[in-house]
């Protein structure tokens, strides 16, 4: 119903759907033409023959024009692809990338972390529940990077008191895939967690180069970062997608990333986005 509404009620939906009916109406029309130019007059009534080809380009501009809920589009240079996939990140047969806090914070009890989180579907669907498993993993990637302030337990009463730079990437590995947890917000010591487009710029970028160095150009995919909890501003769904996949191309010029980048877009997403001004927004990357 929501792909049918942005057809309809948007610029781009309705120019999209009176383009490719028109052009579907002109070839029918030809055909129709030439057919009773070189053969007989066809049996069927007049009317009926143009009804016929307004309703069959009709729904040819209609078949057309509809926001699929899956975008791809190949580049030939740099040689990469990226894709738009409404679906479940967790189902994804590929590397992930995972927004984090400055303090990686994991536990999904007594508040600090959301549970349907991506942070707390990490712990629970990928880790099932091994907090202690996920943060030694952390911890050991972390090992090299230098802290930027220790809260103390008064500032601080829940959750993890080290803060690291914003834009650091711990990576981990679990089973045969990498979980690139990347520190895009600062949580607050009331455990709002709080970011900037700035923030989300400098993190991606951090994120491409470290994917870079440790996946070997396999296919990675990603959330939308920033659509929920961390408190970007006033930047709706839309412009948080559109910031992913141009710091993604961006960095992609310089370097080749990965082949393949897919940001997955949660079901529950999907009316916040008008998959036609994607579609648009990616060919004209």
């Amino acid at each position: 119903m929501h792909s049918l509404s942005t057809l309809l009620r948007t610029k781009r939906g309705l120019v999209s759907l009176t383009i490719n009916s028109l052009a579907a109406f002109g070839v029918l029309g030809g055909v129709v033409q030439l057919y009773t130019a070189v053969l007989s007059p066809p049996p069927i009534p007049g009317a009926w023959i143009v009804s016929a080809v307004v309703a069959i380009s009709a729904g040819w501009g209609v078949y057309r024009a509809y926001p699929r809920s899956s975008l791809t589009r190949e580049f030939q240079v740099p040689d990469i692809k990226i894709r738009v996939n409404v679906g479940d990140l967790f189902d994804q047969k590929t590397h992930l990338a995972i927004g984090f806090s400055d303090t990686f914070d994991t536990d999904t009890s007594d508040g600090i972390i959301y549970p349907k989180s991506l942070q707390g579907q990490l712990l629970g669907r990928v880790f099932h529940g091994d907090l202690a498993g996920l943060n030694r993993l952390l911890d050991a990637a972390l090992k090299s990077v230098k802290h930027v302030q220790k809260e103390s337990r008064r500032r601080k009463p829940k959750g993890k008191r080290v803060r690291y730079p914003l834009a650091t990437v711990a990576t981990i590995r679990r089973d045969k895939f990498l979980y690139f947890c990347i520190a895009y917000t600062k949580m607050g010591n009331d455990l709002v967690a709080q970011s900037s487009i700035d923030d989300l710029w400098r993190s991606l970028s951090e994120l491409w180069q470290e994917v870079h160095r440790r996946a070997h150009r396999e296919p990675i995919s990603i959330g939308l970062v920033g659509s929920e909890l961390a408190r970007i501003g006033c930047v709706n769904r839309e412009s948080l997608l559109k910031i992913i996949l141009l710091s993604f191309v961006a960095q992609s010029r310089e370097e080749v990333v990965s082949r393949e980048l897919t940001v997955v877009i949660h079901p529950s997403d999907v009316h916040h986005l008008n998959m036609l001004e994607i579609d648009a927004f990616i060919r004209s990357l």
